[in-house]
């Protein structure tokens, strides 16, 4: 009789033990997340009396996959558009609950004399609720449809974007070893930088890619496409120092916009379904009884810290962000708990090694914790209302009302001040996307094309044909930094009626617009063709004059941007 491999024997014991207590747990009417956490608990070695798994490698590399399903997934319900939508008031409640959850989880970390490392990674923990959990509360109790629950909702899209920043973050600190602020904004700036050269490239190559083979399509070549995808940007985010998870989660997101986005994100569905539960159950196999007993103090004292911390730090987030005093219970109260990103973030500081081996397990026993109470949680919001406003003076909650109205009005702006700010964050936008392709191609060409050229030709030709391949594949884009949208009917209408103060801004706009071009002019020219003198001033101004004027590069120019709308809107419209 042959050898089964341990590989296969455990898979079946994972399995087994997952679809036994899923069945379990749904009969229970609880999540199917704590499902798979009991069945990890099962399957570990923590409990004596059943099999265990033997190959703990395997499973860790399979919940490794498990992670990037789950944000690849999480990316395909995802829509940069909806988050510009939402508007100010649920960006501003995730940023305030994220932060006041940060200090609360590191501030109880010190208290029992944890490390810097420990206390940090426990405040991210505990800054991230769980998606799944709340969405899954909110169906049972068909809550789906209030205003408070679209808004919790919206929060924790946002926190899920955030955590991915949070990730890098920690990661950063992780490696330094201290809380280096230039580090950190250097992190910050290079993942801006990454994210927005992903997203535009992407939503600009990959529907032209998804339309031309189209007609080769079924669902099996569509689900090995978009798989291949997510795992190529994996290997890309990781090869330039991101995690798996955040490569998966661009190419969810990219690929949210197409077309196909739908009937991927159901295809993928149960392959995700597989990966993350072995993800969840390899969280489970973790938990130690032995260890919940030695730290139950701290158990006790981190759920504590969650339901007050929510409850009351989070109210205010909500009431900060424009909401009254009723809509900010509900929502905060709905938020108490921690799940998937907490066990993403565990598992970073396990991974990195910076943070202890019993912290991993102190979290899972509190995310089984505040995830039993979520429903009840939910239903306590509207009683603690009552008695809050009992309690609090009625010119207070007055206030807070009157607060909510104001911020939720529109409000009467001065016409040529809205055109104006329009036009301003146009122009911000325009120049951030173009700016951050000339740098990546520029730095294309000077790690692959330019050794390429300097190895075929002697100089200064090299350095010549470098400059010119440069700037005709980058003139597209300098010309969009100066000119995009200098013709719209907004900005003909702030030059006719809004007087000098207008015109000196709409110049000053134009002004600062040109420079920036004419700077990635002159570093591609002083680069290429090194101490020319005045030579090199002569191209600068000789490109910029052919750049600026040229009919050929409006065209390429509108035809490149006609292109990204449409496959940025081709879901709606269709």
């Amino acid at each position: 009789m042959s050898q089964l491999e341990p590989l296969i024997s455990d898979l079946a014991l994972i399995l087994i033990c997952a679809g036994v207590m899923t069945l379990l747990f749904k009969g229970l009417k609880q999540p199917i997340v704590l499902g798979y956490i009991v069945a990890g608990f099962l399957a570990s070695p923590n409990m004596p009396y059943m099999p265990s798994v033997t190959d703990g490698h395997s499973v860790h590399v399979w919940s490794d996959i498990g992670v990037i399903f789950l944000l690849f997934a999480l990316g395909l319900e995802f829509s940069f558009k909806k988050i510009l939508k939402m508007g100010a008031a649920p960006i501003i409640a995730a940023l305030a609950i994220i932060i006041a959850m940060i200090y609360v989880g590191g501030l109880t970390g010190h208290l029992f004399g944890w490390s810097d490392m420990n206390s940090l990674y426990l405040g991210g923990m505990l800054a991230m609720s769980s998606t799944t959990i709340i969405f899954k509360a909110f169906d049972d109790m068909g809550l789906q449809k209030e205003r408070s629950s679209s808004l919790v909702l919206s929060v924790l899209i946002i926190e899920d974007i955030l955590a991915i920043v949070l990730m890098v973050m920690l990661s950063t600190m992780a490696v330094s070893k201290e809380f280096e602020g230039t580090q950190m904004l250097t992190s910050i700036l290079k993942l801006g930088f990454f994210l927005v050269l992903w997203f535009v490239v992407g939503i600009y190559l990959i529907p032209i890619f998804l339309k031309k083979v189209k007609p080769l399509m079924n669902d099996e070549t569509l689900l090995i496409t978009s798989l291949a995808l997510c795992f190529g940007m994996v290997v890309f985010a990781s090869a330039v120092g991101f995690s798996a998870a955040f490569g998966a989660f661009v190419m969810g997101s990219i690929l949210s916009e197409t077309l196909e986005g739908k009937n991927i994100e159901h295809l993928v569905n149960p392959v995700k379904n597989l990966f993350g539960a072995i993800f969840f159950v390899s969280v489970g196999m973790m938990v130690d009884v032995n260890l919940i007993i030695e730290y139950i103090v701290p158990i006790l004292c981190i759920v504590v810290a969650i339901m007050l911390g929510h409850t009351i730090l989070s109210t205010g987030a909500f009431i900060i962000s424009g909401q009254s005093l009723k809509t900010s219970m509900k929502c905060s109260f709905s938020l108490t708990q921690i799940g998937e990103f907490a066990f993403i973030i565990a598992s970073l500081g396990t991974s990195l090694h910076v943070t202890s081996d019993f912290l991993y397990p102190i979290v899972v026993t509190v995310s089984v914790f505040t995830t039993f109470t979520t429903p009840y949680m939910i239903r306590l919001a509207e009683p603690a209302y009552n008695v809050v406003s009992r309690v609090l003076p009625a010119s207070w909650i007055e206030r807070l009302e009157r607060n909510a109205t104001e911020n939720g009005e529109e409000k009467e702006t001065n016409e040529m001040h809205r055109l104006w700010s329009a036009e301003l964050k146009k122009s911000v936008f325009i120049v951030l996307i173009n700016s951050v392709l000339c740098l990546a191609f520029i730095a294309l060409m000077a790690h692959f094309g330019a050794p390429v050229i300097y190895d075929m030709l002697p100089a200064p030709w090299s350095g010549i044909v470098t400059a010119v391949v440069t700037l005709f594949f980058t003139a597209p884009l300098i010309w969009m930094l100066m000119r995009q949208g200098s013709k719209s009917k907004e900005v003909n209408r702030l030059w006719d009626e809004g007087g000098r103060i207008e015109r000196i801004k709409l110049s000053a706009l134009a002004i600062m617009r040109f420079l920036i071009a004419a700077a990635f002019i002159s570093y591609i020219i002083g680069k290429t063709l090194p101490r020319s003198g005045l030579f090199g001033i002569f191209a600068v101004l000789v490109a910029l004059f052919l750049i600026f004027f040229s009919s050929n590069l409006e065209k390429r120019s509108n035809k490149m941007v006609k292109t990204f709308t449409e496959n940025l809107s081709e879901r709606e419209s269709e």
